[in-house]
Order: structure tokens, then C-alpha cells, then sequence
């Protein structure tokens, strides 16, 4: 956006809009339908919950996490395909890295991807940042910096916690 004031004129408000493209609304257009497909195609009955194939792949053990983050991956690669700032792109992937850390979890995992919904929000920041151009702002990069500060001390933590564990355990075995 720009103001301009000259004097003896009224400022007129100018804002830079992108050229309408095709191309570049189907690609926002494929991210939604996979980010519906994978987090709210299906509605639970009796609520107004829904969930998609992400939290139902993840009931495979095993390999269902990684399915539906590779098929979330689509959706960072329709991001790139329209050239979106990095740190939009970094914000993308830190989602698809929470939902694959936290849905490796068996049972808990699944709920938590039917809250997160990692595929909506990408979906969304997609469609934000194709509409916008120069989105990258210092609130984008705190968000990245605290994702992964918060990301590592769950790390650190869940490690801290395994290691206290396997002591507690081999104390009682051994009769320490």
C-alpha cells in the first residue's frame, strides 16, 4: 500500500493487487480440496467434529503418519510452484513436522491431527500468501523461531523423560 500527498492534492489510497491467473487458482484450489480430503471430510455423527483420511491413515501403524504427511507434502509443493515467500514455506513445513512428531503417538496422535488440522492451516497460509505479495513480516518469523524453540524443549523434555524412565526401570530390575 502506498500514500501519496502532494500538496494541493488528496491523498489517494493505492493498493497493488496481482493480475487474476488461472493457473495460480487452481493450484490454491487443488490445496484446498487436499487439505479438505485429508483433515474435514468426514463429519462425526452427533458432532460437529469432522475428520479425513490424515487421522485415519493414522491408525495404520506405522506407515499411516507418513502417507498422509506425503500426501500433505503436495501442498508444499503447489507452495513452491508459486514461488511463496520461504518463511511461509517454513511455517508450512514446521506444521507438517508438528503433525508427524505428535500423530507418530498411537491413538493421541490421531486426536491431535483432528485438532491440528496441519493440512488446513497450510492450506490457508497457501491461499493468504498467493493473494499477497511481499507477505513475509517479523511476526512470521517469530512464529518460526518459536516453533522451534518450543519444538526442541519438547524434544529435550520427551528424551529427559524416556532416559529418567529407562534409569527408574533398570533400578528396578536390578535391584538398585
Amino acid at each position: 500500500m502506498e500514500f501519496s500527498s502532494v500538496r494541493g492534492t488528496e491523498s489517494k489510497l493505492r493498493v497493488k493487487v496481482l493480475p487474476r491467473d488461472e493457473a495460480r487458482e487452481h493450484l490454491i484450489a487443488i490445496a484446498d480440496i487436499l487439505a479438505k480430503t485429508l483433515d474435514t471430510t468426514i463429519r462425526i455423527p452427533g458432532t460437529s467434529w469432522f475428520i479425513g483420511l490424515d487421522p485415519l491413515l493414522g491408525l495404520i501403524p506405522g506407515i499411516g503418519d507418513v502417507l498422509a504427511n506425503l500426501i500433505g507434502t503436495i501442498i508444499l509443493g503447489l507452495a513452491t510452484r508459486l514461488r511463496l515467500p520461504r518463511i511461509v514455506l517454513a511455517r508450512m513445513s514446521l506444521n507438517l513436522l508438528i503433525n508427524g512428531m505428535v500423530g507418530a503417538v498411537p491413538i493421541l496422535g490421531d486426536l491431535f491431527s483432528v485438532w491440528f488440522r496441519s493440512h488446513t492451516r497450510n492450506a490457508a497460509l497457501l491461499r493468504e500468501a498467493a493473494m499477497k505479495p511481499d507477505r513475509e513480516t517479523h511476526a512470521d518469523w517469530f512464529y518460526v523461531v518459536g516453533i522451534i524453540g518450543a519444538t526442541a524443549a519438547l524434544l529435550i523434555a520427551t528424551i529427559a523423560f524416556v532416559v529418567w524412565l529407562v534409569i527408574k526401570l533398570w533400578k528396578a530390575v536390578v535391584g538398585g
